[in-house]
């Protein structure tokens, strides 16, 4: 053999060597040095290029070089030499297929793997250039393999791990071109009990390439060739899987027993043997036991074989045995028996374990969860271990539940199913919290759109939640509080859109939701917890659940609706809860009977129409109480299910049907029910027939007393509304008789108004009833000793809803359109005729107060309908004339009528007046007054109410009887005295001491008794006596306080006392103002006692209470207006240089640019109303002028604006410009700033600011004296003549308007003039 190379890259050979070698390169060209044929040489592919490349090349003769590698005693090194240049040269198609049979033969003989590398190496280039040739090698390799046995040797591993290179080759199916293929296996599968490990690992690869290429081919009738093998085949692969201990063997046996699952191998030979007990028979490799008896069985060994690999460092190695288990296990045939075995053998421990070391990274996690997925259908076996590794699946829980769609949730979450359904152990609390947060964030995540969620998770996720809420630690864990609210309402909001396509998943998730309720209920939990969570269940059913259903009714399966109606079954069974209540009230707001009915219409089925009573059942419970919903339990199943039907029932006779009698009943329940919250399951004028019937026909039954007091009620309410609704519309007609009987039955029979749930409609139509106004009074009088002892009212439904404490009786009274108000007071008077009925007095009393309070309007019915009288008769015409606790139950209900009647309601002043003189006399008015009590103020308080009222022309000879009482007189007169005595120390005796409250209450009284003076006793008053000098006069004979007595009370009184007394002497004055412009008569009094008022009321202008502090600048002003009569105003200006201070601040403060607010402008209205009145005066002080000057009014101008302008700084302005203090300039500003201000107020259509004069509701107890007084205040403020003055002393928008208008029509006559 012959070989020419480049000079440049010869070999380091020894020189004798190379000289037997080679020779000149022009003799190679012609022939090699064994005379062989120039055409078998191979160029190389730098000669191949051109020979002007200036380079070396050479030529080899490819029958040398087939003769070297072929011959087994050539040299390794000239051979490995030759396999390492020959790729230099160009090997054609034809000259690689020359090549074959020598490569296959030095691929056999060498026992040398450097060599057999090369080789490998060739034979692949030589493949990747021709596929001709790779297809001949490998049926010339398959084809030596196949027609001999392999022996434990390296050449025939060479061979093997050539076949298997080539095989795995993916450019060609070399597969095809193997021609003993049954030959070849039967060799490979003869070879695997060879003992050599490589080998079998080269055999396993080969047999798992010829495998795969086997099932893939489309040639022949597709039979499998390697299951002729089995279960032979399967017991040596899995024994070299046992015995192996080097990775890349186990990979191999794992791959082709991988295979062999796919193609359900070990499903079969596990069946055969199952069911034949026939031990496989391998020739030469297991010898036959020694006692006879059976080999262990596949599974066992098969198990037995997957633990080493398991245990592998290998990750490769650990993944591929999890793929196999899982194809294992899986795959088609395979038997309960195959997992079991393999539980049994303690896989499952390994997989735990693998699962507890793979940090929790896929793709280890998603097949250990497969594994044990399909180990968990051995149930029992397998609950052992899924105790031990139950801890394990915790963290993948959490780690599944951040992947979308992750492959294994469902199998993770049913793991975790089977372990806490099954109670398999205890869990701690912080796993539970673990679990209970990681199935909380998915349904969140799933919720709002951020992870998808397969149904049979979803179902899952709730299926497991539930199960760890019955869990006894997680009882009383404040922490899943939070978490179980949340994953209801993800779960319920989940699945409301998607309840078409997947109903399991909202049957689950409503599942879900009851399981959490109850969980509200644990014992162990803080009841503020438990609260929490039913709040969020029942919040979930009403804001969401409800209105999806009542909406989407139409389009959804039977199933879905009875899911829904059994959660809020559910939910009503609890029915002492304040959320059942809360449920119940919310369904029949939306009118849940009706929807009840639409749901029978729809689903015409005994299930439906079971669950539909029973519901109505329970929420009949809840609204009602008292296990009211019986009847229609009882009635269930032969209720019909259409209202029409249900009211041609109720009209029929039925003495001797009991079955008939019991849906009667329930009739009664659901129609009672439905209409104390306003719902119509059929038209008025069919109900309202068939009760009428239902009376007509069952009358001797009813007046027998078959019926109880409660069924009796219901049928009341049902014909009382139905009638009220009917006298709406005239066209509704009705029975007389019928009427006739169920008056019958009230008159005959006990029946119990307060112990009933009444229609407002009803209650107000039996009060109507002139017939049986003695039944409705004693009713109210068994409600009045209800209320008295244990506070019970009755409860009244309606468009309203629920109205508590007697508000039926008011809104009765108050509309007086019905005989409310009459029963009232007829029942006070015939009970103030009978003997021992104080309490129900009292009660009564009380009754009438609440009534009042509730509607102020109803004071107008009482008296319209004599509650006066009644009061009479109980002071005149009873026994407990004398009785203080009537005494003060009526004077507080006196006070509370008097304080809201419309003045023109009350006429009867004979009873008033007769009234008032008991009160005179109950208690001993020549008693110091400093010593009367609260009963006593009472009183005080009612006489100043009817003297308020006399202003109007009512009550006048009640009036005149309360001011001239000398007892009164001269208690007030002590007391005045007396306060006034003291001096400085009186400002000790606050409304909060005795002294201060009586002094306040008689102050009042004096006020009142001012206003109602002149319409009382009219011309008889000669004001002039209010300002007699303190010395040598008579004391009134009529309720009222001196001028010096009111300075004093001023100067030294507490605040409360100032401002009552403010009032009081601005009455006074303006009264005597009055007298002396009608007259023209002069003030009767000297000139210090007018200082020495002027300087308690100069004092009081700048004071913080700005009421007290106006009506002091308001009597200042009217004292400097007298002067425009006597002359005097240039002595007493001089005199009064307080005036002066008063002004100057008043200008400075208005003209200075803080002025900003209207609340800073009423800081000076006091002072504004001096600066009037010194404007007014025929001669203004010339310092007047000094202040007002034009610097300072065009800075007040400046500063005004439409928000902070006033009515006293328009009448300022109006003098100013009366007394020609303004510029021309600074009128048309103000003009402009006028014109704005009435254009806003026009535009914003601003009310009066005046407060009505029916404040509050007044006081319902004898302990309120402090209301009183403040509501005797709130009179005396709003009716005093600071609102109303005629010389222009207004508040409010509707005054400004007009003061502005005053503004523009004095400025219009100046103009014209």
């Amino acid at each position: 053999m012959l070989f020419c190379y480049d000079s440049q890259k010869q070999p380091d050979l020894e020189e004798e060597e190379e000289e037997n070698l080679y020779s000149n390169r022009e003799e190679l060209a012609q022939v090699c040095r064994e005379g062989h044929r120039s055409t078998l040489n191979l160029q190389s592919q730098q000669q191949g290029e051109g020979e002007g490349g200036g380079g070396g090349g050479g030529s080899i003769c490819l029958l040398c070089f087939s003769n070297l590698i072929s011959n087994p005693l050539s040299p390794t090194l000239h051979v490995s030499y030759a396999l390492s240049q020959i790729s230099q040269f160009l090997i054609s198609s034809s000259h690689s297929h020359f090549l074959v049979s020598p490569l296959l033969k030095a691929l056999s003989s060498f026992d040398d793997q450097p060599i057999a590398n090369q080789l490998i190496n060739l034979i692949l280039n030589l493949s990747s250039s021709s596929s001709s040739f790779s297809a001949h090698f490998v049926a010339t390799l398959s084809h030596h393999l196949a027609s001999r046995a392999l022996a434990w040797t390296r050449p025939h591993l060479f061979t093997l791990h050539c076949l298997g290179v080539l095989l795995n080759c993916e450019t060609n199916n070399l597969y095809a071109h193997i021609k003993d293929k049954y030959g070849l296996v039967s060799n490979l599968v003869a070879g695997l009990q060879l003992p050599s490990e490589e080998i079998r690992g080269e055999i396993l690869f080969a047999l798992y390439k010829v495998s795969i290429f086997q099932y893939a081919s489309e040639d022949g009738d597709r039979t499998d060739i390697l299951l002729a093998f089995c279960p032979k085949l399967l017991h040596l692969v899995v024994d070299a899987l046992s015995k192996t201990q080097v990775d890349d063997v186990r990979l191999n046996c794992l791959a082709l027993l991988t295979v062999f699952a796919q193609r359900g191998f070990f499903a079969k030979v596990n069946a055969n043997e199952a069911s034949s007990i026939i031990l496989y028979e391998a020739d030469n490799f297991m010898q036959e036991p020694e006692d006879g008896k059976d080999g262990p069985r596949l599974n066992i060994i098969f198990a037995d074989a997957i633990k080493g690999p398991l245990l592998s460092s290998d990750r490769q190695v650990q993944q591929s045995t999890l793929y196999l288990l899982f194809h294992y296990l899986s795959c088609e045939g395979a038997s309960r028996q195959q997992t079991q075995v393999l539980v049994e053998e303690n896989i499952a421990d390994y997989v735990f374990e693998i699962l507890r070391l793979s940090e929790y990274k896929d793709p280890v996690v998603s097949s250990c969860i497969q594994v044990l997925d399909l180990l968990s259908t051995a149930e029992q076996a397998f609950k052992q271990r899924l105790l031990v590794g139950f801890a394990t699946l915790i963290p993948v829980v959490h780690y599944v539940a951040e992947v979308p769609f992750h492959p294994v949730q469902s199998q993770t979450l049913k793991l975790i199913w089977n372990y806490v359904s099954n109670c398999l152990g205890m869990l701690s609390t912080s796993q539970i919290e673990e679990l209970v947060l990681a199935l909380t964030g998915m349904l969140k995540k799933h919720t709002e759109g951020r992870m998808g969620m397969l149904p049979e998770t979803f179902i899952l996720v709730c299926s497991v939640f539930v199960a760890l809420m019955k869990f006894s630690s997680s009882h009383g864990t404040p922490n899943l509080a939070r978490p179980v609210q949340e994953a209801s309402k993800h779960a319920v909001l989940a699945c409301l859109d998607i309840s078409e396509k997947h109903p399991g998943q909202l049957l689950h998730s409503l599942y879900l939701l009851k399981e959490a309720y109850l969980y509200g209920h644990e014992e162990s939990f803080a009841e503020s917890c438990n609260m929490e969570i039913r709040n969020s269940v029942v919040d979930i059913c009403t804001t969401h659940l409800l209105p999806w259903v009542v909406t989407a009714i139409n389009e959804m399966e039977e199933e879905i609706v009875l899911g829904v109606l059994e959660t809020f079954h559910s939910l009503l069974l609890q029915d002492s809860d304040i959320q059942a209540m809360e449920l119940a009230k919310t369904l029949v707001s939306t009118s849940w009977f009706s929807f009840s009915f639409g749901c029978l219409g729809l689903y015409p089925t005994e299930k439906m129409k079971c669950r539909v009573f029973l519901m109505l059942s329970s929420l009949v419970d809840v609204l009602l109480g008292n296990d009211s919903g019986q009847p229609i339990r009882d009635a269930a199943l032969y209720l019909p299910s259409d209202p029409v039907d249900m009211l041609f029932l109720l009209g029929q006779k039925s003495s001797h049907n009991l079955e008939l009698s019991s849906c009667q009943s329930a009739i009664l329940v659901i129609l009672y029910t439905s209409s104390l919250h306003d719902e119509r399951l059929a038209d008025e004028k069919s109900v309202l027939a068939s009760l009428e019937q239902y009376l007509l026909v069952n009358s001797s039954d009813l007046q027998s007393g078959a019926t109880n007091s409660l069924a009796l009620m219901r049928v009341v309410n049902l014909y009382g509304l139905f009638r009220g609704l009917a006298s709406m519309s005239s066209q509704i007609p009705y029975s007389l008789k019928a009427e006739r009987i169920l008056f019958q039955l009230l008159t005959e029979t006990e029946w119990d108004l307060p112990c009933a749930m009444v229609h407002s409609v009803s209650l107000k139509w039996l009060f109507q009833q002139e017939k049986i106004s003695k039944q409705l009074s004693y009713q109210v009088l068994q409600f009045c000793r209800s209320n008295i002892s244990n506070g019970t009212d009755i409860i009244v439904n309606g468009r309203n809803d629920r109205v508590l404490n007697a508000q039926a009786f008011a809104e009765l009274v108050a509309t007086g359109d019905n005989y409310g108000a009459t029963i009232l007071v007829c029942l006070l008077i015939h009970l103030a005729k009978d003997e021992g009925q104080e309490l129900d007095i009292i009660s009564v009393a009380n009754l009438m107060q609440i009534i009042i309070n509730i509607f102020p309007a109803a004071s107008d019915q009482l008296c319209l309908h004599g509650i006066g009288k009644a009061i009479y008769t109980l002071y005149y015409d009873s026994s407990y004339a004398s009785s203080p606790a009537i005494l003060m139950a009526t004077s507080v209900l006196s006070f509370n009528i008097l304080s809201l009647v419309q003045p023109e309601i009350l006429s009867d002043d004979e009873y008033w007046l007769a009234v008032t003189m008991k009160l005179m006399d109950y208690f001993n008015l020549s008693e110091v007054a400093d010593r009367w009590n609260h009963q006593s103020l009472l009183v005080i308080g009612i006489f100043s109410l009817i003297l308020y009222h006399s202003t109007n022309g009512i009550l006048v000879e009640t009036a005149k009887t309360i001011m001239c009482n000398t007892s009164l007189v001269s208690a007030i007169n002590s007391m005045i005295c007396a306060a006034s005595f003291i001096g400085p120390a009186l400002v000790d005796h606050d409304e909060g001491t005795s002294k201060g409250e009586i002094l306040i209450f008689l102050l009042l009284l004096n006020y009142f008794s001012l206003r109602s003076l002149p319409v009382v006793l009219p011309g008889f008053m000669d004001w002039q006596k209010f300002f007699d000098p303190p010395n040598g006069t008579q004391p009134l004979s009529f309720i009222g306080i001196r001028c010096h007595d009111l300075c004093r009370l001023m100067h030294f009184g507490s605040p409360l006392v100032k401002l009552v007394a403010s009032y009081s002497l601005l009455e006074s004055l303006t009264r005597l103002s009055d007298q002396r412009y009608k007259m023209q008569l002069e003030v009767n009094c000297t000139m210090r006692y007018l200082m020495s008022v002027i300087a308690v009321l100069e004092g009081l202008i700048l004071y913080s209470d700005l009421r007290v502090a106006l009506n002091c600048g308001l009597c200042l002003s009217i004292i400097l207006g007298w002067e425009k009569l006597d002359m005097q105003e240039t002595t007493m200006i001089e005199k009064i240089s307080w005036c002066r201070l008063i002004v100057e601040e008043l200008a400075m403060s208005l003209a200075a640019p803080c002025l900003a607010s209207k609340s800073f402008i009423n800081h000076h209205k006091p002072a504004i109303h001096v600066a009037v009145a010194l404007l007014k005066l025929q001669k203004i002080p010339e310092w007047m002028r000094s202040i007002f000057d034009d610097t300072c009014i065009s800075g007040i101008v400046k500063n005004l604006s439409a928000s902070n302008l006033s009515t006293e700084i328009v009448y300022l302005f109006r003098e100013l410009l009366n007394s020609g203090f303004l510029k021309s300039e600074q009128i048309a500003n103000l003009h402009r700033v006028l014109q704005e201000c009435r254009k806003h107020k026009y535009a914003d259509n601003t009310q009066d600011d005046r407060a009505d004069k029916h404040m509050k509701k007044m006081a319902t107890t004898p302990h309120d004296l402090e209301e009183v007084c403040e509501y005797l205040i709130h009179l005396m403020s709003s009716d005093s003549s600071l609102d109303m003055d005629s010389r222009g002393l207004h508040c409010g928008n509707k005054r400004l308007l007009e003061e502005i208008e005053l503004f523009f029509r004095t400025l219009t006559l100046e103009d014209d003039g």
